[in-house]
């Protein structure tokens, strides 16, 4: 990548950041308040220089920039453009991570590996329009396919296809189809909740045949949590 392409590059970097969040009043805000705009900044330039082979130097850059942002990036990992940390604080990208473009990152979100084996790809493969929840730990040499959505906090171990969202720990996916919101948290389901309340009625439907001897009702009500349990697993696939 020449100066103009880096300097383009980082100009988009500046772009999405004010398009995405519309907290920002003033571009002046973008010198002050996004660290992780310029944890990606730093990134741009320490990446070119680890290519060089100054590999010292760009770990210096990033931990350096890692102090400052509270945001850590190797600086060997591939990030596409129009990626946005949003926030940033606890983010943690590592070595061989790759980011394809147009990411949205929440903070505290950790792109990690499972594996201390050198010489490897050992952390994920994040692809186009995918969004990451805050706090999400997406760990090994796993893919999220292309807009594909990681609930807060969820830990994903294993590959997420495209157009589906994911959640919990361990993450599992719980919807499909292309879904054109960012991520809306809030309209998440807490599959444990239901599968809780699942468990509960169950034994509740137990109970009360052991107590009054008698089946009555029983086998209606047994249908009824049957499907509501097939059409809970029916959400979740592994």
């Amino acid at each position: 990548m020449g100066k103009s392409g880096l300097f383009k590059t980082i100009k988009k970097d500046f772009e999405t950041a004010w398009k995405s969040d519309p907290a920002i009043n003033s571009k002046f805000e973008l010198l002050f308040n996004y660290p992780g705009v310029w944890a990606l900044v730093s990134y741009r330039i320490a990446n070119i220089i680890y290519k060089k082979n100054f590999k010292l130097s760009a770990r210096i850059i990033m931990g350096i920039a890692q102090t400052i942002t509270n945001v850590d990036i190797h600086p060997r990992c591939t990030i596409g453009k129009g990626v946005f940390i949003d926030h940033g604080f606890g983010v943690v990208i590592g070595e061989t991570a790759i980011i394809e473009d147009d990411v949205l990152i929440y903070q505290g979100v950790t792109l990690g590996g499972v594996s201390l084996e050198r010489d490897i790809k050992r952390h994920p493969t994040i692809k186009r329009g995918v969004v990451i929840g805050g706090g999400a730990k997406v760990l090994g040499d796993i893919t999220i396919g292309e807009n594909a959505r990681v609930g807060a906090n969820s830990v994903v171990v294993k590959s997420v296809p495209p157009n589906s969202t994911a959640i919990g720990i361990p993450a599992r996916v719980i919807a499909r189809g292309k879904d054109k919101s960012q991520l809306s948290h809030n309209k998440l389901p807490d599959i444990n909740k239901q599968l809780f309340l699942y468990l509960s009625k169950r034994i509740e439907v137990l109970e009360e045949s052991v107590q009054n001897h008698t089946e009555k009702n029983i086998e209606k009500r047994d249908a009824e949590l049957e499907k509501i349990y097939k059409d809970f697993i029916s959400t979740i696939k592994e």
